[in-house]
């Protein structure tokens, strides 16, 4: 099992987590089920993963064979875009819930800072980009009636912690004037490619936590057929990667994982191999020195690639 992070709300959070995006659906259940056996206890999910249900029912198993408690798991999910409105975040965050097959999110996370126009669930679940299936309408929701929202579902015991994810520095120091309930954590892309320095510093000064995801750079993408990460040097095949691997004698991708958590950053990596999942749950038997830590970081392009114009969504967050 992996170490902890303090959140700011007196929570422990796992500094190594199993991610569900791009989970298969048919496999999902028996992943997370393995997950925890090998030693996983927080799973990273979302609305538009598609996913909660199998995920919720992987960790009923788990439950139900004595393998954990519920007071055992770390469960995140997060807030889509099209239920920012205020009278909508409670009733989707209880639907998620109810697909969890759970009472509480450890952790709820505005998965982006966009509001899209509402559809209903009865209609399209998950709703993804789109209000018809064709075309991205926004909503009229400004983040803090949607925070003052999410604050809401921490007095109401549904969350026990929230927080943001793809939020720039301008976001946070706006949110952070009028927030009674400062984030827990900023969940960002961040891999050696885009290492966000600044944005890192900004939230850990503020005592929030932050969160890795896609921490192999171009290999999270390249599934997706977008060309970005196609044209990319993969991160796992880098000699500066794979020469520090070969003198601890671990993989690259602990590497990658190690560079994150030693620096008190999380990682939700995800893999459909046993070996593997035990491997990345391995990244803290090991640190890496200064120069190594920097020639990491010294590989860093402001690479982006989880951005919507990326996906053909006219919703230009980072410009």
């Amino acid at each position: 099992m992996s170490s902890s992070v303090k959140l700011n709300s007196g929570y422990q959070m796992p500094l190594v987590g199993f991610g569900l995006w791009k989970v298969n659906n048919d496999t999902c259940a028996d992943q997370v089920y393995n997950a925890i056996k090998t030693g996983y206890r927080l799973f990273d999910g979302a609305v538009n993963y598609g996913n909660e249900v199998e995920s919720g029912q992987g960790i009923a198993r788990a439950i139900k064979e004595g393998l954990v408690k519920r007071e055992d798991l770390f469960i995140v999910s997060k807030l889509w875009n099209s239920f920012h409105d205020k009278e909508r975040v409670e009733p989707i965050c209880k639907k998620q819930l109810q697909d969890w097959g759970i009472d509480y999110f450890d952790l709820y996370i505005v998965h982006f800072p966009i509001s899209l126009k509402y559809v209903d669930p009865s209609v399209r679940y998950p709703p993804g980009f789109t209000y018809d299936g064709k075309n991205v309408v926004p909503g009229n929701a400004p983040i803090q009636e949607t925070w003052v929202a999410m604050e809401s579902l921490v007095h109401q015991g549904l969350a026990k912690s929230i927080g943001i994810s793809n939020f720039n520095g301008q976001l946070i120091m706006d949110l952070l004037r009028y927030a009674k309930i400062v984030p827990a954590t900023l969940q960002i892309e961040h891999h050696p490619y885009l290492t966000q320095p600044g944005l890192i510093q900004l939230a850990h000064s503020n005592g929030i936590a932050v969160t890795a995801y896609s921490s192999f750079g171009p290999q999270s993408f390249l599934e997706l057929d977008m060309q970005q990460a196609k044209d990319t040097p993969p991160l796992l095949e880098h000699p500066a990667i794979k020469r520090i691997a070969e003198s601890h004698s671990k993989t690259p991708a602990q590497v990658l994982l190690r560079w994150a958590t030693q620096r008190n950053i999380a990682v939700i990596p995800k893999s459909n191999s046993q070996s593997r999942l035990a491997q990345n749950l391995d990244v803290e038997s090991f640190d890496m020195d200064e120069a190594e830590l920097e020639d990491v970081s010294g590989l860093n392009q402001g690479l982006r690639f989880n951005d919507p114009l990326n996906y053909g969504v006219p919703q230009p967050i980072y410009v």
